[in-house]
This record gives structure tokens, C-alpha cells and sequence, in this order.
């Protein structure tokens, strides 16, 4: 059997489903769940965007001057 590597969602009822195809059908496999890198939790996610805020301070929207005169639409 050839190694697959496929990224999937944990379903709500967490469960993973993972596809191998019909050859496989019957057959026994071994999966191993890694977790993907990222924030592992409302703490760390918080953290993130605490040190991410205000990381630009000269990051302004200039005056936008007047609107050009048009006709009516009609």
C-alpha cells in the first residue's frame, strides 16, 4: 500500500474521514493524526492579535478631496 498524506477537518461530531479508494476496500490501515501548526487555543489566537495590533502606526487613510459634479441619473 502506498502512503497517502491528506488535510481534513475534525468534524463537529470528531470524527475524520479519510478517502483511500476502492482498492483498498477491506484492507487494514494505520493513520496517524497530526495536529496542523497554528494557535491551539482562544489564549494563544488572543496573544497573536494582541502583538499583531497596531503593528503599523503610520498606516493612515489620507484625505479623499471632493467628489467629481455628475449629471442626475434619470
Amino acid at each position: 500500500m502506498t502512503t497517502i498524506t491528506t488535510h481534513v477537518k475534525v468534524g463537529a461530531d470528531g470524527n475524520v474521514i479519510v478517502p483511500v479508494g476502492r482498492d483498498e476496500a477491506g484492507r487494514e490501515v494505520t493513520v496517524t493524526i497530526t495536529p496542523a501548526p497554528g494557535p491551539t487555543s482562544q489564549e494563544e489566537y488572543q496573544r497573536i492579535i494582541r502583538e499583531t495590533a497596531g503593528s503599523v502606526p503610520d498606516l493612515r487613510r489620507p484625505p479623499q478631496g471632493e467628489y467629481e459634479k455628475r449629471e442626475p441619473l434619470e
